[in-house]
């Protein structure tokens, strides 16, 4: 808690440590987080065609199903919007612009 290059909250660091072994859990489930995760998305990329910043959501009905299923599973601080997040960073989701080079129809 003294330490002021990390995290000092308590809530916060409570959760980081449930949510370790929530996922330690969901591997010994699924073999992998990786396997439980992209099953969401049928282990297939969500691509998104969006022409502007305002067309792309913060949440999803997905994401909404994602974070209640991790919250039942014991997972705190992943709301829709955090989950929306984490789906975009790892590729399940993309929505680069149509016209961006990394939209995935513009690097086939």
């Amino acid at each position: 808690m003294a330490n002021t290059g990390i995290i000092r909250h308590r809530g916060k660091i409570n959760a980081a440590i449930g949510n370790a072994k929530a996922f330690l859990e969901i591997q010994k489930e699924y073999g992998s987080f990786d396997r439980f995760i992209w099953a969401y998305v049928n282990h297939t990329p969500i691509i998104n065609a969006p022409h502007s910043m305002a067309e792309l959501p913060t949440s999803t009905p997905l994401s909404d199903q994602i974070s209640k299923d991790l919250k039942k599973r014991g997972f705190k601080f992943v709301g829709s919007t955090i989950v929306y997040s984490f789906m975009q960073a790892v590729g399940m989701v993309d929505d680069h612009m149509i016209w961006c080079p990394w939209h995935t129809n513009n690097r086939k």
